[in-house]
């Protein structure tokens, strides 16, 4: 029967893969659609398993979902995953589960790893309520969407490059006040991770001083009351 598993992957220690994923890697699909099969075809031969691969990711996705789902409604059973965490998450996905949910082709979900959740629970901010906002755009819209998180009364999450993090964080520091507090995790999972935590200010100065690499999440405290 037609299937379409979007499996997590980690997003730093190989030893985040869960066991449920190995084994619908190996067992449960023929074909595993991949944001790069370079780094994909790394970790499938670190566990071992030999699956046929095909390139999935946000140039080719709009070109490839209707291909896809041909062949998913033709009886293939499929593996979603991307360089690293959930897929659909700041990743490719989307377009392809609303695909298969317009044709009744079943969608599985396996849980795993995502790094905006480490990055919120450790940040010390409230995560009874929060809102993810992904990346922000380069140019367009990006002021409004800055206005809109620093006027936000919840804690907001936000990915960024290294050469971005300091001219974002002082954009924030410009609309919401250099004493907003704020947390910013770096290489999650990884032998460097590392979370710093204080106000804008404080980190502005701190990366300015120390550089900024890896991959990183921004966690900001909502407006206060």
């Amino acid at each position: 029967m037609s299937k379409l598993f979007l499996i997590p992957t980690p997003i730093g220690n190989l030893e985040d893969i869960t066991l449920r994923a190995i084994r619908t890697l190996k067992e449960e699909i023929d074909v595993v659609l991949a944001e790069d099969t370079r780094k994909t075809g790394i970790l499938l031969k670190h566990l071992g398993i030999s699956k046929p691969m095909m390139a999935f990711h946000q140039h080719n996705e709009h070109q490839q979902t209707d291909k896809l789902i041909e062949r998913l409604l033709a009886g293939e059973r499929m593996g979603l995953v991307t360089d690293a965490g959930t897929p659909g998450i700041s990743d490719p996905g989307f377009l392809l589960v609303r695909a298969c949910v317009q044709h009744d082709v079943e969608v599985e979900c396996l849980p795993g790893a995502t790094a905006f959740v480490p990055a919120l629970v450790n940040s010390g901010l409230p995560a009874d309520r929060f809102v993810f906002e992904g990346f922000l755009p380069h140019k367009k819209g990006r002021q409004t969407r800055l206005n809109e998180i620093c006027e936000n009364k919840y804690t907001s999450i936000l990915y960024e490059s290294p050469h971005r993090l300091i001219k974002t964080l002082q954009q924030l520091a410009e609309i919401a006040g250099s004493d907003r507090k704020v947390s910013v995790s770096r290489e999650l999972t990884k032998i460097y991770e590392e979370t710093l935590r204080g106000t804008l200010a404080e980190l502005i100065i701190h990366f300015e001083n120390a550089g900024v690499k890896g991959e990183l999440v921004i966690v900001l405290e909502g407006k206060p009351a």
